[in-house]
């Protein structure tokens, strides 16, 4: 039972998201994330341009908020609106820009777009990033196009959780041409990435305990060589004065 109410509520989550995805079009959508309160259920949005969301004295805001509420039979629903920091490393936001580029300039001009598209997310300091057109662009039959840049891992962990990745579609007279965006942010950790750190030599309390005993011992040699030394001149002073006492009793 209690996994069945973990899939529902995901089922939910989704279809939350979806809907929401769909309703706030040219906006700069990125994702909606929804968090469980005592108040009721906390829906964050996440767009480049909170602004257009809200509309005109909240009044969108408010039109959504009902709509949630009649839709999934959600309690006391509250949205809140986060603004994305670096639009141009946004997979979803990347590529509804380049589809509205391609319905405002038309597919002549994809190469363009696809260039300038693929600058801006490099400037922004991602390690790589590939973009693919498929459909009419412009040909009389369809094919693919793709621009590419940087570093981007296809395959293994890290292509599912380190890079980011989004579909759109652009609606033109010619037909829809599809567009599908990958993006790897600059703070993925690579497995094979190596970093080379200079550490100060430090000396551990073994060492300098040996360092110490062996100073000591050295100390204590010099020493018992010295007086061995004193001993010997002590003895070689004495034999003359033997000799001379001999002589003067003779």
């Amino acid at each position: 039972m209690i996994e069945r109410r973990f899939v529902a509520q995901k089922m939910k989550e989704y279809q939350i998201e979806e809907y929401i995805s769909k309703s706030l079009r040219n906006v700069g959508h990125s994702h909606t994330k929804m968090v469980k309160t005592p108040l009721g259920e906390k829906i964050v949005i996440y767009a480049s341009r909170p602004g257009l969301i809200v509309g005109r004295k909240g009044q969108n805001i408010k039109d959504l908020t009902s709509n949630l509420k009649k839709r999934f039979q959600l309690e006391n629903p509250q949205i809140e609106i986060s603004e994305v920091e670096n639009v141009n490393l946004d997979a979803k936001i990347v590529g509804e820009k380049i589809a509205d580029s391609l319905e405002r300039f038309g597919a002549e001009k994809f190469k363009a777009i696809g260039h300038k598209a693929m600058d801006d997310v490099m400037r922004a300091g991602a390690l790589g990033v590939e973009i693919i057109f498929s459909g009419k662009i412009p040909s009389s039959r369809a094919k693919s196009w793709r621009f590419y840049s940087g570093y981007l891992k296809k395959c293994g962990d890290i292509a599912i959780w380190g890079v980011d990745k989004s579909k759109t579609q652009a609606k033109l007279k010619t037909g829809i041409i599809g567009v599908k965006v990958s993006i790897m942010p600059p703070d993925t950790k690579l497995p094979d990435k190596v970093e080379i750190v200079k550490v100060e030599e430090k000396k551990d309390d073994a060492a300098e305990k040996s360092e110490a005993i062996a100073d000591d011992n050295k100390k204590s040699q010099d020493a018992a060589e010295e007086q061995q030394k004193n001993e010997e001149s002590k003895k070689k002073s004495k034999k003359p004065g033997k000799k001379q006492v001999s002589e003067d009793e003779s």
